[in-house]
């Protein structure tokens, strides 16, 4: 299963379980509310157990359809619009799923309550009842609430990125931790030129095309996203998933295929085809939350000034790929990569010299 996939279906699952959930808090609340001093008491046909089965089976119906809607078609159609867009377009949506929700669990409970078939008289006066009383209102705008709350959220987790919103909600790196890392600095060629030509907006629409074109490749070889600075990109792995199936090495030419399958795209938009150039390496980081007014999570060590003196040897050497001989000697290459070993060369701002290796796919 591909990991875009994977990341998908665990998005909708915590909202299933989140909306289960928080159904079955408002049936709490609401018998909660009917035993207080204050209020009048429920009505004789009032059943806790009815309730339970009716906001739990509503949040379950409602995030099967309602999540798998934002998840899977709302936040990869509407992508690229702003956020208000997406939570307006949500909330009119829902109304209208609210109301479906309404109407099929009416078709479930209320032949159980009445014990006849849905088309006996008495049960037909017993849905119209159900349909039409305030209760559904009170939890379309409980519910409308919920949604609105829970598309920021993903929104939220779209900005940051699957792991890193995650981990700040967990506080995982409040105390920096001390990580085993493989970056990858990703740049385009010949950027200032194309820019030039291009104009600044239609180069902006350039670069914002290339980055969504190149994420599946990247989350498919379990790769993050960990900045964007003007064209470039950088990507971060978990050692030991980098290293898996040369995974951060793959994830190149796999970047590079997807480009080439979409090159008629780009032609047509901007007249050319976008290449690209990386380095890599890999080394010990230091992770930590940071920020007071927007917080992150970032990685601060040589690594990184490392992996980007690197990126600059791909032009000198004229190879797309250049990674270090630490990486290198953690990688089983296979037949279908070519390595031509550059030799001890001095980085700037380094007093050692580092062995640099080139990596090439053969087609």
């Amino acid at each position: 299963m591909k990991r875009g996939l994977q990341l998908k279906l665990k998005q909708l699952l915590a909202i299933v379980i989140a909306w289960m959930v928080l159904g079955f808090i408002i049936a709490v609340y609401d018998h909660l509310i009917l035993h207080t001093r204050t209020s009048l008491g429920p009505t004789a046909d009032y059943s806790f157990a009815i309730s339970v089965m009716r906001n739990v089976g509503g949040g379950l119906i409602g995030a099967l359809i309602g999540g798998s809607l934002l998840v899977f078609y709302i936040n990869v159609k509407y992508r690229d619009k702003p956020y208000w867009y997406t939570i307006l377009f949500v909330s009119v949506t829902f109304v209208c799923i609210i109301a479906l929700i309404t109407f099929i669990m009416a078709a479930i409970i209320v032949p159980f309550q009445t014990g006849r078939p849905l088309y006996d008289p008495v049960s037909r006066e017993a849905f119209y009842d159900f349909v039409t009383d305030s209760y559904p209102v009170k939890n379309g705008m409980v519910w409308s609430f919920i949604v609105v709350m829970t598309q920021l959220l993903l929104q939220m987790n779209s900005k940051y990125g699957p792991d890193t919103f995650w981990n700040i909600i967990m506080g995982k790196y409040n105390t920096p931790k001390t990580e085993k890392r493989i970056f990858m600095f990703l740049d385009l060629n010949s950027s200032t030129a194309i820019a030039e030509r291009l104009g600044n907006e239609a180069y902006h629409a350039l670069l914002k095309d290339f980055f969504a074109d190149i994420t599946d490749p990247i989350l498919e070889n379990h790769g993050n996203i960990y900045q964007y600075v003007g064209d470039e990109v950088v990507v971060v792995w978990k050692f030991k998933e980098g290293v898996e199936n040369l995974q951060c090495i793959r994830c190149f030419s796999e970047m590079k295929k997807h480009i080439d399958q979409k090159k008629d795209k780009y032609i047509r938009r901007y007249g050319i085809v976008p290449s690209f150039k990386a380095g890599i390496h890999c080394g010990r980081v230091v992770a930590g939350e940071i920020g007071v007014v927007k917080r992150d999570i970032t990685y601060s060590g040589d690594v990184l000034n490392t992996t980007s003196r690197i990126l600059g040897m791909c032009t000198k050497y004229r190879e797309e790929v250049i990674a270090t001989s630490d990486l290198f000697s953690e990688l089983d290459f296979e037949n279908n990569f070519t390595i031509r070993h550059l030799g001890a060369i001095k980085l700037k701002g380094k007093e050692q010299e580092v062995l640099l290796v080139a990596v090439k796919l053969v087609v």
